[in-house]
């Protein structure tokens, strides 16, 4: 079922589907919109509340013109909070991929605001290095009125195996407004991720590809509680090209935490 909330007159399009507790929040990436997960979507109905949003300036939500605060993390994170209110009872668990983890990590850091966070190859979180190119190509970014920068970009974040929608998401990347893409470039470089996985009070679990841009080390030391795991044979986009794994780890991951039961989605 489509619908939209509005958060200060900003529209936010998204689709719900099944029912069950907790609810689940699905928040896509950078550029990317909620179709990307469609997978999880189906498979997380059968025995749960789901939900996937579009961010603002993606897909069919409202595209306001960026400015000051505009795109911050931490204002993306009040608008997937208002739809995750909308659209079901209580704390949800949030699954986030990329950037969408960012989002997470700034709701999993407000006491009472999720009930569990799931991160999918998050966007870098502790790798600086990673961090400082993204914050040094936000003016390339912005100057990509071709889509011929983003579109090199995102084709370096397949496995030559990757096969799942590749060339429609390497197309789908110009269709976000290059000062928007720019501005979400920007703020995710200066995103103090690592302060907000250290203050994260709910279960957290890193689900990274076969090339994470984190280093597990590094996530454990911030997190000493936190769960991490590897999809094997598949790129930035695994919740695409192998949902089965990605699921299964999901599925595990509520199990442990007592927020599911042992072949509950079996």
């Amino acid at each position: 079922m489509a619908a939209s909330v509005s958060v200060h007159g900003v529209r936010l399009a998204f689709d719900a589907a099944g029912a069950g507790v907790p609810p689940m929040i699905f928040v896509h990436g950078w550029s990317c919109d909620r179709s990307y997960f469609a997978p999880q979507m189906r498979h997380f109905a059968a025995e749960h509340a789901v939900v996937a949003m579009d961010l603002r300036g993606h897909g069919d939500s409202s595209h306001p013109e960026p400015g000051p605060g505009v795109y911050d993390i931490d204002v993306l994170a009040d608008d997937v909070l208002a739809v995750a209110g909308a659209a079901g009872p209580g704390p949800p668990v949030l699954v986030g991929h990329s950037l969408g983890a960012l989002i997470g990590l700034a709701c999993a850091a407000r006491a009472g605001a999720i009930r569990a966070l799931v991160m999918v190859d998050p966007a870098p979180v502790t790798n600086e290095r990673a961090k400082a190119f993204f914050r040094e190509s936000v003016a390339a970014v912005a100057a990509d009125g071709d889509g011929a920068w983003r579109m090199k970009f995102v084709a370096g974040m397949f496995l030559p195996t990757d096969a799942v929608r590749r060339a429609a998401i390497i197309e789908q990347m110009p269709s976000t407004p290059p000062g928007i893409a720019a501005e979400i470039m920007r703020v995710m470089g200066e995103f103090d991720g690592a302060s907000a996985l250290a203050r994260a009070t709910v279960p957290v679990v890193s689900i990274g590809s076969a090339v994470p841009a984190n280093r597990s080390a590094d996530l454990r030391r911030l997190c000493p509680a936190i769960t991490v795991g590897q999809t094997v044979g598949a790129g930035h986009f695994s919740q695409l090209e192998v949902p089965g794994q990605v699921n299964a780890m999901i599925e595990r991951f509520l199990v442990v935490n007592g927020l599911s039961t042992p072949g509950q989605l079996a």
